[in-house]
């Protein structure tokens, strides 16, 4: 039987802790040194890739479309965002851990098509709720797939992108009838009455996480308006 072989690991800034990426038989994995599971794996990204066509699917027809995607992953999200939207689209992806970039950039790079040469993506090595408070025009979509959801699972510090203070900047960060897609491992109730607190109109779809089959993963979307 063929083993996972670890190829690189890199540092989490602020949180702290280690991610790993391992490969097997041309499929990779990042996992979280000292939690069991993977946090990313390649053979299963059905749910990353809907993530950016559920956000995308109200502005496909719409020109000069700026979306924001936070966390970069393995790129799949991205590259389904990239495929949806026109030539005249832009896309920031902000992406905390710069190691997950160099992952991207190498041995990751051609799993979803290389979407960080795109010349329409903006690619932003910050905290992806500094970008959305600091947001000088507004954003038709914003994507986030950080941690394993509001629940903050893997780094504390992500409560306060999930907060109500960090959806409302998101709010007020979206154009009007604008797009939050959020992406978790489950279900959150609580999350849910947050988004509808601060004005969202909220939708809950369950997608499966490879190609109609596997773990379901959870992605509301919630409508400025």
């Amino acid at each position: 039987m063929a083993r996972w072989e670890q190829i690189d690991t890199t540092q989490i800034p602020n949180a702290g802790g280690e991610l790993r990426l391992l490969s097997c038989d041309g499929d990779f994995a990042i996992r979280i040194t000292g939690q069991s599971g993977d946090l990313m794996n390649s053979r299963m990204h059905s749910s990353e890739d809907a993530l950016a066509t559920l956000a995308c699917e109200p502005f496909v027809g719409l020109r000069d479309v700026r979306v924001l995607i936070g966390g970069l992953g393995m790129g799949f999200t991205l590259a389904a965002a990239l495929e949806a939207l026109p030539a005249s689209a832009e896309l920031t992806v902000a992406e905390l851990v710069p190691g997950v970039v160099a992952w991207n950039q190498g041995p990751l790079a051609e799993l979803a098509g290389r979407p960080l040469d795109d010349a329409r993506v903006r690619l932003k090595t910050k905290d992806v709720a500094r970008l959305i408070r600091r947001a000088s025009q507004p954003f038709h979509a914003i994507m986030l797939d950080v941690d394993n959801g509001p629940e903050g699972l893997t780094h504390e510090f992500n409560d306060g992108l999930y907060s109500l203070a960090g959806l409302s900047a998101a709010f007020d960060a979206l154009a009007a009838d604008g797009v939050l897609a959020v992406w978790s491992a489950g279900v959150d109730a609580r999350f849910t009455s947050r988004l509808r607190k601060v004005g969202f109109s909220v939708q809950e779809k369950w997608v499966r996480a490879h190609r109609g089959k596997g773990a379901r993963h959870l992605i509301w979307l919630a409508t400025k308006g």
